[in-house]
């Protein structure tokens, strides 16, 4: 996941979960947050991935760093997301194939497990709600 970190240019930033795509472990942006956390790396520009939908995150507890950097770079930051995120996201055409395969957004995940709670506890013949 380093080594697609390292590719991010200056001036762009992209998500945990891009980097997990592009790392060919789709739905592993978790985990790419977890690396990254951990990466003392110099030459890997951890600054320039953020969280979806531009949210800064996390970046060792030293937001105003993240957000000092990447002004550097001449992306515009307010206090907790990227401005213009979708015009400083990188996307490389290769992720957009990648994309295609990854199930992670669709309804049928989004729901956490709850179905499948749900489908046990009618198997078991409660709602899972207590009544008054």
């Amino acid at each position: 996941m380093l080594a697609v970190v390292r590719r991010i240019p200056p001036g762009a930033v992209a998500t945990y979960g891009d980097v997990a795509v592009l790392a060919g472990r789709p739905r592993a942006w978790r985990a790419a947050g977890n690396v990254l956390r951990g990466c003392a790396d110099a030459a890997t520009p951890c600054h320039r991935v953020v969280g979806a939908g531009g949210a800064l995150g996390g970046y060792g507890g030293n937001l105003p760093l993240k957000r000092a950097l990447l002004r550097a770079e001449g992306v515009e930051v307010g206090v907790a997301r990227v401005r213009r995120f979708r015009e400083v996201r990188w996307t490389p055409a290769v992720m957009n194939r990648a994309r295609g395969s990854d199930t992670m957004n669709t309804a049928s995940h989004a729901d956490h497990g709850r179905r499948t709670r749900q489908a046990g506890r009618a198997a078991r013949g409660r709602s899972g709600r207590s009544r008054p």
